[in-house]
């Protein structure tokens, strides 16, 4: 009954839509519940530890044997900038005053690692059905490990040249994230966001461009998304706001309280949490500080001399200094279940597709 089942064929799941792989947010639960449901639950590994990645795969496998996606970053770590990360401080500086805290506190850890080979042997021992990449792909010798696992292999592009790379890199589908999308920009090939297209004009075009399966994500929150998304040619969906008003996602008040006041035109692309481009809706920090700011140091290393802000005005209920992480189409979104929601998805985009069809 669908217009294509390309994806649902190659990952073996039974509804192409995929749970987008948001680090933080993401439980172990809420990767069970939507694989159970028929789609394709996506654990987050990079803001975790190998022994913590097993953890979470453990209690997955333990409660479902349907096709699921692991996702990782492989970005190129940050040679440290002293000088830099000095004036970040300085640019801060108030709010820690403001806050009572001390300035010269030592950074946090910014907990977010590129795929290595400790995290390949992860992969090898619990052998996913999918793994996942965001800003490109590791290096061939890991990809060619993970390969021989038997998982097949998906990445983000925001380019038809990004696009095109990852497939003669052997992806077997590409993720196109379209400018709506909330988050990181998967972007790899450039670090210009001003071109960067919305959905509707990349999907088609990086059909167009492919033979693999297209999976379209940016600005999809709902079945008429899902049916304009396949319209364009996509063979599945992948969301991840739609999937934060969940009781199994993990977001704090302040974040839940934002996503449901939330508005077509508060969201923007801003540097200022991790010092990489990524959508979220508009706050203290966000207003003040950016959206974009020169700044803020080289990804991930932002998020260190913020995250002892973020800890005090989260103790006091504000989110002044949290990722507010969120796309575009969040005012569509629906609190339930993510297992309800995944097969509710589904219906909808069914029966607003065969509505448009003309009779037998």
């Amino acid at each position: 009954m669908w217009p294509s089942r390309r994806i649902q064929d190659l990952l073996g799941i039974e509804l192409p839509i995929i749970q987008a792989p948001m680090a933080g947010p993401v439980s172990a639960e809420m990767v069970i519940t939507v694989s159970e449901a028929g789609g394709l639950g996506s654990l987050p590994c990079a803001m975790l530890t190998p022994e913590q990645a097993r953890t979470e795969l453990g209690i997955i496998r333990q409660r479902t044997s349907r096709p699921i996606n692991v996702n990782f970053f492989c970005h190129r770590p940050a040679q440290p900038d002293p000088a830099r990360e000095q004036a970040w401080r300085e640019r801060l500086q108030p709010y820690y005053t403001e806050l009572g805290l001390d300035p010269a506190t030592p950074a946090a850890s910014t907990n977010r690692t590129p795929f290595d080979s400790a995290m390949c042997d992860v992969v090898a021992e619990f052998a996913p059905e999918v793994v996942s990449f965001h800003f490109g792909l590791p290096e061939k010798p890991l990809l060619d490990r993970v390969r021989a696992s038997g998982t097949r292999i998906l990445s983000s592009a925001t380019t038809v040249e990004e696009a095109r790379w990852l497939e003669r890199e052997g992806c077997d589908a590409v993720i196109a994230q379209g400018y709506e999308a909330g988050g990181h920009r998967g972007m790899f090939l450039s670090d210009d966001i001003a071109g960067q297209a919305g959905t509707m004009a990349l999907v088609p075009q990086i059909v167009d461009a492919v033979q693999v399966p297209v999976i379209a994500a940016g600005g999809i929150a709902d079945g008429r998304g899902i049916v304009a998304a396949f319209a364009l040619g996509a063979a599945a969906v992948q969301l991840g706001t739609a999937y934060l008003f969940c009781p199994e996602a993990k977001v704090g008040p302040a974040h839940r309280a934002a996503l449901r006041n939330a508005r077509d035109d508060r969201t923007v692309l801003t540097n200022v949490f991790t010092g990489r481009p990524a959508r979220g809706i508009v706050n203290r920090i966000v207003r003040e500080v950016g959206p974009m700011s020169g700044l803020a140091p080289a990804f991930p290393m932002a998020a260190g001399a913020l995250a002892p802000l973020r800890a005090s005005a989260e103790a006091a209920g504000s989110g002044d200094f949290t990722p507010l992480w969120s796309g575009q189409a969040a005012a569509l979104g629906r609190e339930m279940p993510a297992g309800e929601l995944t097969r509710q998805l589904a219906a909808d985009a069914l029966a607003q597709w065969q509505r448009g069809q003309p009779a037998a």
